[in-house]
């Protein structure tokens, strides 16, 4: 049966198209490589806005969900690794080469309300606190890579008192409160810096750089929303999938 829009929850209109047409997606509903239906045809099935409907396409094409290809339509592309293929790599949260040698200086660690689609990315409600931790890493004092994550204040806050500058965001998650990140969702492209982004980094405004947007499960709950911003000209980073007979990720 199909899940109509209940305009009587307190949830975002946005956001409940957005679990709709995801559920549709991993259920295999609508299988990799299918056409979703067009705007038009969202707005009437669900009697919503075509602001709406962008917003839910949007965040389901950051999260890697749908690719959106201009004068063709938007299709599913959902990234599955089959099974027995592990990611075998400390990058999680990091964007730097191995071996690089670097120091981090947190500028912000402080509770907030969610600002922009900060609470789409995280799916909670837009009323929800949250736990903001802003990082910079820099190589031999050179910034490098600037480092913004986003955690539901009641999933753990005791972070708020950790040491950040030195503690994995991931390993305190793991091995000192027990919360098990049993998915990564990483999306990467190309953007232009933000003012605040260029000046931290010392980059012109605008300035290209390699975004890469992350989402942290523990069971089907998203416990963590990390965006880190890295300048183009410093270092390479790799991921490596590693087959692990039966092992899951």
């Amino acid at each position: 049966m199909e899940r109509p829009i209940d305009r009587e929850k307190s949830q975002k209109l946005y956001v409940q198209l957005f679990e709709i047409l995801k559920e549709k997606i991993e259920s295999g509903e609508l299988t990799v490589g299918a056409q979703i239906p067009t705007e038009d045809v969202l707005c009437k099935k669900y009697d919503v806005s075509k602001a709406t409907v962008r917003l839910a396409i949007l965040d389901l094409a950051r999260q890697g969900y749908l690719i959106r290809q201009q004068g063709k339509g938007t299709f599913v592309c959902k990234r599955i690794i089959p099974e027995g293929l592990t990611m075998s790599t400390s990058f999680r949260e990091m964007m730097l080469e191995a071996g690089v040698k670097y120091s981090t200086k947190v500028l912000a660690q402080t509770v907030m309300m969610p600002i922009d689609d900060i609470d789409v990315k995280l799916n909670v409600p837009e009323n929800t606190h949250l736990i903001y931790i802003r990082r910079l890493r820099t190589v031999d004092e050179e910034p490098v890579l600037l480092q913004e994550a986003y955690i539901p204040h009641h999933i753990c806050p005791e972070i708020l008192a950790e040491d950040v500058a030195d503690n994995s965001l991931f390993e305190l998650f793991e091995n000192k409160f027990g919360i098990h990140v049993t998915l990564v969702r990483d999306n990467i492209e190309v953007t232009t810096s933000k003012p605040d982004e260029s000046k931290i980094l010392g980059l012109p405004e605008g300035s290209y750089v390699l975004l890469l947007d992350q989402h942290f499960y523990s069971g089907d709950t998203q416990i963590m929303y990390m965006r880190s911003i890295k300048r183009p000209d410093r270092f390479r980073f790799t991921i490596e999938f590693e087959k692990k007979g039966s092992t899951n990720y």
